[in-house]
């Protein structure tokens, strides 16, 4: 049991938030596609399949960010106590771990189309090179939203097999609203990042946070607008569009740089927006 709960903390499945905000943009671009295709037992067996590989790679991804971060989180009050930090599981150990979820991963990957398993295979650069952002950049998050959206096009093509305008546009939406959250959620760690020299946005913007995180929102919020434009009018889905935005903006007003507290309950406030705009696009018709 004690091996159960350090593989428990080391892949954070005791933190759900962080697999569902990988999730939702999946689910995002399978439903936008089964607008066009109409193919639902094609679309939920998809959905079920692209839950599971967000589970399994963020798992990964939180092993192997907490093998290179070991010696950064001893000194991070939040982080010190995570299991290859405080020396609970080896590094060796882990990296088993990492390979383990990556090959269940893959076994799901080669369940769609060829493009959709090249950009799967393509993700993994992102995966494995974000947690040395914040040691070179001030723009961790942006990578971070490259890294974390990516599934929004695989679930796309996975189902239409090409690449839309239109997708990535919805990617650069998407890029943009975890530049904003990812901002609010690095403010917990501002003091200690400055004093142990990592970056982020958050340090780089800290005396203009809100103003930040609200332009990072905007971009976000009028990408969507632009995007579903055609669809806007008296219906469910303007309406859902409409409480994903408000959600956005509920944010930048209730987080306080100044309390943790209140940056991860605004941080979590995200699996609320990221549900509401799929179920927006899955009945865009009506």
């Amino acid at each position: 049991m004690e091996q159960l709960k350090i593989f428990i903390d080391l892949t954070r499945l005791n933190k759900p938030i962080g697999f569902m905000l990988l999730f939702w943009p999946c689910s995002w671009g399978l439903a936008y596609a089964l607008y066009y295709e109409k193919n639902t037992n094609t679309f939920f067996y998809y959905l079920i399949l692209f839950f599971f590989g967000s589970v399994l790679m963020r798992s990964a991804g939180c092993i192997f960010n907490d093998i290179v971060d070991k010696d950064y989180d001893k000194k991070v009050l939040r982080t010190k106590k995570r299991p290859i930090a405080n020396g609970k599981i080896s590094v060796k150990k882990s990296l088993i771990y990492v390979m383990l979820l990556c090959l269940v991963a893959f076994i799901i990957l080669i369940q769609f189309n060829i493009l959709t398993i090249l950009l799967g295979m393509g993700s993994m650069l992102l995966a494995f090179t974000y947690p040395f952002m914040k040691r070179i950049t001030y723009w961790p998050q942006l990578f971070l939203g490259l890294t974390f959206n990516w599934g929004l096009i695989m679930a796309w093509t996975a189902i239409n097999d090409s690449i839309s305008l239109e997708i990535c546009l919805l990617y650069l939406s998407a890029i943009f609203w975890t530049l904003g959250y990812d901002t609010i959620y690095g403010a917990q760690d501002m003091s200690d990042d400055e004093i142990i020299g990592l970056k982020s946005t958050s340090i780089k913007f800290k005396n203009h946070m809100k103003l930040f995180v609200s332009i990072s929102y905007a971009i976000s919020s009028l990408s969507l607008i632009y995007i579903f434009k055609n669809y806007l009018g008296v219906n469910y889905f303007t309406i859902m569009l409409a409480l994903f935005v408000c959600s956005l903006f509920y944010q930048v007003v209730k987080f306080n740089k100044e309390d943790s507290s209140s940056c991860l309950k605004m941080f979590k406030l995200n699996n609320f927006s990221g549900l509401v705009l799929f179920l927006g696009v899955l009945i865009i018709d009506y």
